[in-house]
């Protein structure tokens, strides 16, 4: 009975945690492929669930910061999806490399062409983007999921810090500092010359490795065979006694 009462009370808890946790994670949500540092480029991931049980996600739209643009952005193909990258004219050029832009990505629609994102699925939607702005903390996405009921769903409110989540968060894509080049450069140096003096040794040590495997392994087979003709040995005795018993 008591084991009856604490499974029956695991089961409703985990549906309590699994209830309040749902939103958490339904929203569109835009993560990096490892760091999004500033000023460098980076490929984020735009995941979109589908949250209704009863029709599909057919098309997503991400609106990109137009006060932060960005000079590259640059999707990835992605099965079962037509994809249109929409660029508008910048109210002041930014200089990319020595050159001045004048237009940049503003938005990029997802359009299915099959059955979309199916309840109970999610998807994910690749782009390479830089450079990333080395003046603020965080881009805003905001993002437009259309199911095939024809109900939209708008992604569109900014969290703002010290409040609440708002019902239906825009996508924030969080950028980590810059890292210091003059610095990476010197350790990659560093590292180059370490592996230079140290080759010989490395090779050796590999050498010497491979030589003990091969004798360990040697050793190894030739106990299995004699435990192995050991073990037949004992079979044919134990059936001859059984027999003369």
């Amino acid at each position: 009975m008591k084991v009856s009462r604490i499974a029956a009370a695991g089961a409703v808890a985990g549906t309590a945690v699994l209830a309040l946790s749902a939103p958490a994670f339904a929203h569109v949500t835009v993560q990096p492929e490892g760091e999004a540092a500033k000023g460098g480029y980076a490929v984020v991931n735009f995941k979109v669930p589908n949250e209704r049980d009863n029709a599909s996600t057919t098309k997503v739209e991400v609106s990109f910061p137009g006060e932060h643009p960005l000079a590259s952005v640059m999707p990835q193909p992605v099965q079962g999806w037509d994809i249109k990258v929409t660029k508008s004219t910048l109210d002041k050029p930014i200089d990319s490399h020595g050159r001045k832009i004048t237009e940049a990505v503003s938005k990029v629609t997802w359009t299915a062409d099959g059955d979309g994102i199916e309840p109970g699925f999610f998807q994910k939607f690749p782009v390479s983007v830089g450079a990333l702005p080395e003046d603020t903390d965080q881009l805003v996405f905001k993002a437009v999921q259309t199911y095939s009921n024809k109900e939209v769903v708008r992604w569109i409110e900014v969290p703002q810090e010290g409040q609440e989540e708002p019902e239906s968060p825009a996508p924030v894509l969080e950028l980590s500092e810059a890292e210091d080049d003059h610095a990476h450069g010197a350790s990659g140096a560093s590292s180059e010359e370490a592996s230079d003096d140290t080759a010989p040794a490395a090779e050796t040590a590999a050498s010497g490795s491979s030589d003990t495997t091969d004798t360990t392994a040697r050793v190894l087979g030739i106990v299995g065979i004699v435990v192995g003709a050991a073990g037949v040995a004992y079979g044919v005795l134990a059936g001859r006694r059984r027999g003369t018993a």
